[in-house]
């Protein structure tokens, strides 16, 4: 049986590549040949027989590159198991699991094109300094300053990692 598992992402300031690499090294681990590639870069899903498939998030959803991927690559993610994730600073907020529900909706896009086997929502980090647009950093500082987010990693690896091994028998069918 092929086990090749291709996990892409997409990303704005790194946070959801450490997770994607997290995801790809565990997988391996765990027997399975796993390739883990930016989205950008992917060409062609043929050689893999399955797809863990994650970004950042924006503005409540996907960024607008990871949902092309997505339709882009529609029909053959629909003949292949297929899992999702999202990065989100959501979940860094004091009582940010709260919202896991809430988050959930922000993978509906995803969902409408292909069906998850698995769904999973992480914490990322931030750094104010890879913020690319003058007003958004203003805004996060203003926010670390009245403790909505704190700068810094927020990743929980061994969330992470749970994950992905529970993904082997998920993306093994």
């Amino acid at each position: 049986m092929n086990n090749k598992v291709l996990v892409t992402y997409s990303s704005r300031t790194g946070w959801t590549v450490g997770v994607a690499e997290a995801i790809g090294k565990t997988l391996a681990e765990n027997g399975m040949q796993a390739d883990v590639i930016p989205m950008k870069e992917v060409k062609d899903l043929s050689t893999y027989n399955a797809v863990v498939a994650g970004s950042a998030v924006r503005n409540k959803t996907w960024l607008p590159e990871a949902v092309q991927f997505i339709r882009t690559h529609q029909d053959e993610l629909k003949r292949k198991p297929f899992a999702a994730f999202l990065v989100c600073m959501t979940l860094a907020m004091p009582n940010g699991e709260n919202y896991r529900s809430h988050i959930s909706t922000w993978l509906d896009p995803v969902r409408t094109l292909v069906k998850p086997v698995s769904v999973e929502f992480f914490a990322g980090g931030l750094n104010i300094s890879k913020i690319e647009s003058f007003s958004d950093r203003l805004m996060f500082r203003v926010s670390v300053m009245f403790g909505v987010w704190k700068e810094g990693d927020h990743r929980n690896w061994n969330a992470i990692k749970e994950w992905a091994v529970q993904l082997k028998l998920l993306l093994s069918k």
